[in-house]
């Protein structure tokens, strides 16, 4: 998984730069069903963003439905319905 660079000075707010490229993943197969998705420090040392960038990236996916957050275990890719 290659991860593309984030410009924090950009049109689009870096949270939603990682969601895009997120949901791309998920979309291309690349993160299937049932397996986790980076966590939110994974996403912060990954992006060089802060915690709550890293945050409303992945509530931003679990809003659209692509994502579930399982305390204690992690935010995994949702069954397409």
């Amino acid at each position: 998984m290659e991860v593309p660079q984030i410009d924090p000075q950009g049109p689009v707010p870096p949270y939603q730069q990682i969601a895009d490229w997120l949901r791309q993943q998920i979309i291309a197969g690349e993160l299937r069903p049932g397996q986790v998705i980076p966590s939110e420090k994974d996403l912060v040392d990954l992006f060089g963003v802060a915690r709550t960038t890293a945050r409303r990236t992945v509530a931003l996916l679990r809003e659209e439905g692509l994502v579930r957050t399982v305390p204690q275990r992690g935010t995994y890719v949702t069954s397409p319905d």
